[in-house]
């Protein structure tokens, strides 16, 4: 009898659910669903215009060979028989650094090695470091490398007040920095060729309207697992096609924040370092732009660097390249409207191209389009999405996001599948920014693991590979998996457009991450 009760009460409870679900989806669900379907359409076509366009201008960028050296003054430094090592500007490299234990004699060592006159570089450590012993040997690194001649600068803060940001304009503020007229920027896992200065600072010294020489990016641990190929795809379409075509077309792109260098005249015009947001090169770039200086982008000059490998770094390093965009733009976006020193076109450019759709939209309608709405039409077939815009157009995205990494053109699938799942925490950050919510200055240093800690990592796993589940449980992806797995499973028994195929292998990828199998695992000591 009381079995009869229980089947009877969870009967209605479903029926209850059905009724009100089939009240509410005509007047409320489709409508709102019919909305979202057209903005995720616009913005949809916003970002393939970008693509396409900006794939039209690196052709003809490669077709008619507008290299750097075609489009600047650029001659070699040498000595003058006169003025001897005086002929070389004065340079500075600062080297920001918070607790690197595993990388820091690379980027000191890198350098203290670069070709260039003794009396005209000074090396400038910026230790943000909170661990004493780690701080004792940082000192004492530098210590070894003065004792050969270096001059090299040890400098600690008694605060992290504005983080790197912050550590980089203290930096600026020594005696010794009156005498140089460039600095190069090198963040602690980054290691220039011994000639990078001499391959850069001719660009600056010969034309006077450039502010920085940017130059790429070169993962040293690309093939370490799954999860680095996979950010080597999305670095280098940002490399191969953003930068070059910023460079080219307007001579404006975003600082990277590394493996560049500044003329110090134009970096304190722009009002130098401000630590407004989590990204102050980003912040930098766009003053020094609105103030009409230039930009150089070196595609063939690469600088080797280290890819996070664990989840947990990759998480919050994406958190503050999605956040900190987006606050800035909150913060710049009627300071550049009012801007009068540069072109109209120049400010939509930026504006447009740069902020709303590289920044936000990209962000958004990855999410929300492919993740949400797209799935939701399942459980709504009143609604429907025309096949160029959830099939052709995002098609054609990827084959040109995937142009910047050819070797990796087999992973094409995998790439698109964890971008979608990448995009869950970039929308939420983006979101975060654009309406500085409580996480929007969160600064979290990008973890780096370097050669040694790597070997050591694989001997633990290979003892013992156990690992806490509680460290690796992801709840956001976990549901967004069930979500998906629910919307496939609804799509195959009733659907008729064969959906399901892609929201099962998109629930699979958002499982695989949800559950902690991605990237390298570091196990516990």
């Amino acid at each position: 009898m009381g079995t009869v009760v229980y089947q009877g009460t969870r009967e209605d409870v479903t029926g209850q659910m059905v009724l009100i679900w089939d009240q509410v989806k005509a007047p409320v669900v489709v409508p709102l669903l019919r909305v979202a379907t057209l903005l995720c359409l616009i913005m949809s076509v916003m970002l393939f215009v970008e693509k396409v366009s900006l794939a039209v201008v690196i052709v003809l960028v490669k077709l008619f060979g507008r290299r750097p050296e075609k489009r600047y003054r650029w001659e070699p430094l040498r000595e003058d028989l006169e003025l001897g090592n005086s002929a070389f500007p004065m340079v500075l490299v600062q080297i920001p650094m918070y607790n690197e234990k595993e990388v820091y004699k690379l980027s000191i060592g890198a350098a203290c090695g670069l070709s260039w006159p003794s009396d005209r570089i000074i090396v400038q450590v910026l230790d943000d470091s909170t661990d004493p012993v780690i701080k004792n040997l940082v000192d004492m690194e530098c210590q070894r490398w003065a004792s050969k001649g270096i001059n090299i600068k040890y400098e600690v803060r008694d605060n992290r007040n504005g983080y790197k940001a912050g550590a980089l304009r203290e930096g600026m503020k020594h005696n010794y920095v009156k005498d140089c007229d460039f600095v190069a920027i090198f963040d602690a896992d980054f290691q220039p060729n011994p000639d990078f200065l001499s391959r850069t600072l001719p660009f600056l010294v010969h034309n006077r309207e450039v502010a920085l020489i940017q130059a790429r990016w070169k993962f040293v641990n690309a093939n370490e697992c799954l999860m680095t190929r996979m950010q080597e795809m999305s670095l280098d379409y940002h490399f191969t096609v953003e930068q070059e075509v910023g460079s080219s077309m307007y001579a404006f792109f975003g600082f990277n924040g590394t493996a560049g260098v500044w003329r110090i005249s134009a970096l304190n015009e722009a009002g130098g370092w401000k630590d407004r947001t989590t990204v102050e090169d980003m912040d930098l770039a766009v003053r020094a732009s609105l103030k009409g200086w230039k930009f150089v982008y070196l595609s063939d000059l690469k600088v080797k660097n280290e890819l996070p490998s664990t989840f947990k770094a990759y998480r919050y390093q994406q958190h503050r390249w999605s956040c900190g965009p987006a606050n800035l733009f909150r913060k710049m976006f009627m300071e550049i409207v009012r801007n009068k020193k540069v072109s109209a076109l120049k400010k939509v450019h930026v504006i447009y191209n740069f902020f709303l759709v590289r920044k936000i939209v990209a962000h958004i309608v990855t999410f929300v389009f492919y993740c949400v709405v797209i799935p939701a039409t399942v459980l709504v077939p009143e609604v429907g999405i025309p096949k160029w815009g959830c099939v052709y157009i995002p098609s054609i995205i990827t084959l040109l996001n995937a142009v910047g990494t050819p070797r990796s053109l087999h992973l094409l699938v995998f790439w698109i599948l964890f971008e979608n799942v990448m995009s869950l925490h970039r929308t939420k950050a983006t979101f975060i920014g654009l309406l500085e919510a409580r996480r929007a200055n969160e600064w979290i240093v990008t973890e780096k693991l370097g050669d040694a800690l790597k070997t050591k990592a694989a001997s633990k796993a290979s003892r013992n590979p156990r690992i806490r589940i509680g460290d690796r449980l992801h709840v956001l992806e976990l549901g967004m998996g069930a979500f998906l797995f629910f919307c496939g499973c609804y799509d195959w028994a009733f659907g008729k457009n064969l959906y399901f195929i892609y929201l099962f292998l998109q629930a699979f990828a958002f499982f695989v991450v949800g559950f902690g199998y991605i990237g390298t695992f570091m196990p516990h000591s």
